[in-house]
Order: C-alpha cells, then sequence, then structure tokens
C-alpha cells in the first residue's frame, strides 16, 4: 500500500499533571494528597488538579467551590507560573538534545519531529521513552507521550497510558486505531461537536469514516473535510519549530465579584501594566484591543475595537479598555477582567510556499 502523504515520526510529550506536580515536587508534603493549583475555595477557578484530585471530579476550569464540594478534602495551592516557566524551560532543553523540530503548544507538552535526529536513533518510540526517562531522573516529573506519523494521531496517542506512559501507533496500524476510536476522543471534536455526530449516528472513526465528503460539508461546514480526511490518516502539518503570537494578553479574577465601575477600572490599569510588561518583553505591538468580562454567572463577553496604528505603551490600552467598557451597561456582577492585543505586528501576510507531498511506502518503523 502507498500513499502520497509525507510519513514522518512524529513524538507528542505531555505532562502529567504538570502544575500540580511541581508543586508537589516542591513541596514534598503535598505528594498523595489531592491539590488544585489556582482559585480559591469560595472564589477563582481551577488551572490544574493532581491525579489525587482528579478521582473526586476536580478538573482544569472548575470553580473552587464546586471543587472543594467535590473533594472536601482538597488543598489550594497558590499558582507560581514563572516556576512552571523555569522548568518548562529546562523540559524544552531536553528536547532540543535530539531535534530543532520542536513545536511547543504551552508550558507543559509540545510536538517533537525526529524523522532526522541528532541523536541518529531509527525508532521514536526508544527516543520518547529516553526523553521521559531523562525527564524524571533531571527533573523529578513524569511525562507521557505519543509516537505516530502525525501530529494528530500523536496526540491522541499521549493520552492513551496516562499517566506516565507511552503509546506508538504504527503506520500499518494508523487505520484501525483511527477507526475503533470513540468520536470524542478525536482531537477537534469538542463537547457541541460530539453530541452533533451522536445524533448523526457518528459513535466512531468507523462511522465517521462511512460518511461522505460531501455529508461532512454539509453538517459541518469547513470542519468537515478536516473530518474527512483525519478519519484517514491524513494530517500533513508539519512540526513548526517557532509559533508567532496572534494575541497577547492578561487577566484577573477577583475574589469578591464587582459591582462598581470604579473599582473595576482600577483592576483594569493594573492589567494595562502587566499587559504593558508582556509586550515589551516580547517587543511585541498590536492595533485591536479587547475586552473580556465574565459575569458572576459565569457568563463571557468581549468587546473589540481596531485602530488604525498599533500600540504597546499601558496609557492608550487603558484609554481604549475603559471605552470599551462603558460601551454597553454590564449585565451582573463581574468576576474577571481581561485585556488582550491582537493584529500584531508579526502577523505574516504572505503565504508560505506548499512542500510537495512525496510518495513512500508504507513499511515505515516508528
Amino acid at each position: 500500500m502507498e500513499t502520497n502523504i509525507p510519513l514522518r515520526k512524529i513524538i507528542h510529550v505531555d505532562m502529567d499533571a504538570f502544575y500540580a506536580s511541581v508543586e508537589q515536587l516542591d513541596d514534598p508534603t503535598l505528594k498523595g494528597k489531592p491539590i488544585a493549583v489556582g482559585g480559591a475555595e469560595k472564589r477563582g477557578v481551577v488551572s490544574a488538579a493532581s491525579y489525587e484530585a482528579r478521582k473526586f471530579g476536580v478538573r482544569s476550569a472548575m470553580s473552587g467551590y464546586l471543587a472543594k464540594k467535590n473533594c472536601p478534602e482538597l488543598i489550594f495551592v497558590k499558582p507560581r507560573y514563572s516556576r512552571y516557566t523555569e522548568i518548562s524551560k529546562k523540559i524544552r532543553s531536553i528536547f532540543f538534545d535530539y531535534t530543532d523540530l520542536v513545536e511547543p503548544l504551552s508550558l507543559d507538552e509540545a510536538y517533537l519531529d525526529v524523522t532526522v535526529n541528532k541523536k541518529g536513533n531509527p525508532s521514536a518510540t526508544l527516543i520518547a521513552k529516553e526523553i521521559r526517562e531523562r525527564i524524571y531522573n533531571e527533573l523529578g516529573l513524569n511525562a507521557s507521550a505519543g509516537i505516530s506519523i502525525n501530529k494528530f494521531i500523536a496526540k491522541i496517542a499521549s493520552d492513551y497510558n496516562k499517566p506516565n506512559g507511552q503509546k506508538t501507533v504504527n503506520p500499518e496500524e494508523v487505520l484501525q486505531f483511527l477507526e475503533e476510536l470513540e468520536i470524542r476522543k478525536f482531537h477537534g471534536v469538542g463537547k457541541v461537536t460530539t453530541e452533533k455526530m451522536y445524533k448523526l449516528g457518528i459513535f466512531t472513526g468507523k462511522d465517521l469514516k462511512a460518511k461522505s465528503l460531501e455529508f461532512l460539508d454539509s453538517h459541518f461546514g469547513k470542519s468537515g473535510r478536516y473530518y474527512y480526511y483525519v478519519v484517514r490518516g491524513i494530517h500533513d502539518s508539519a512540526v513548526k519549530s517557532s509559533r508567532i503570537a496572534k494575541s497577547i494578553g492578561a487577566e484577573r479574577t477577583f475574589h469578591e465579584n464587582l459591582s462598581s465601575e470604579i473599582f473595576m477600572l482600577e483592576r483594569l490599569e493594573n492589567i494595562a501594566n502587566e499587559l504593558e510588561r508582556r509586550l515589551k518583553k516580547s517587543k511585541i505591538a498590536g492595533k485591536t484591543i479587547t475586552l473580556k468580562i465574565k459575569y458572576s454567572d459565569f457568563t463571557l463577553k468581549t468587546r473589540s475595537k481596531t485602530l488604525t496604528y498599533f500600540i504597546a505603551d499601558k496609557n492608550l490600552i487603558l484609554e481604549t479598555a475603559k471605552e470599551l467598557l462603558y460601551q454597553e451597561k454590564l449585565e451582573n456582577s463581574v468576576r474577571l477582567l481581561g485585556i488582550s492585543l491582537a493584529n500584531l505586528n508579526t502577523d505574516k501576510k504572505e503565504k508560505q510556499p506548499q512542500k510537495k507531498a512525496v510518495t513512500v511506502q508504507l513499511k515505515f518503523d516508528l
């Protein structure tokens, strides 16, 4: 069997409960205990939960109140993002010992293309195992990994044997793997889309594969084409060694809901200061300012304005944010405010030249 899609050796490394694991690493008294990073018992949102807490249904993005209700023994830990960033850089330095083709998705996960690698090791499976062992031996943290012929399958595979495990999906196993996969586990199929697919009789990859391109286009628009190809193992997205930010922002969740615009303006000034710091550090400016408002009932609203010039100054950012705040009457008390800047001076307008696909034999050992 042949395919005109270039096969690569892709590893997706995903740290296990990263923020919570770092906290347990730095404070041994927290080991083996249910902890939640971020939020607080009465106010705030959980950023991460240890595996001990997950057993009680505690999840990221859950309110601190509900998390504590699910797990009365839950310990809240204040996030230390500078520490997580420090550890993340050390993890990436390990990645770069094997390949320069590293695409970070966040502080705790990344894609690596090891088709050609610095170690001259033909086995992506063994490289993933070695990387995970080094992360544990050098940093004391566990990582899981997925290995396959493209980013889509590697990311799905990294979830299979979590925590502290890995899974390889070889080329000859790809089609069966995808056909047997529950549709809710497909990367890019969220909760709403999953429910829609269920109503259409699509429960597994095999069900999805049975649908025509026309059917998927008519029911899912542009995403239909994506679903049509990935279920056939076709996902020709190369690992990008550097990602250009599309937006930069800062936000704050408050311990008490705010109902006064005067108090909100004080908070916005602090947020604008932080955003300016991040912009200057990255040497970036932008034209589109977006104000993010999350109400006490968790309803999320955004208001945006695009200027004719680039800005990075906190005063100009704050001035526009104030204008957006007063643009409409507030619907409720506010638990979170955020400001972000998009339409950046780093945006690339030109199209990248397309790579020619090469015909390769499916005999390809991982």
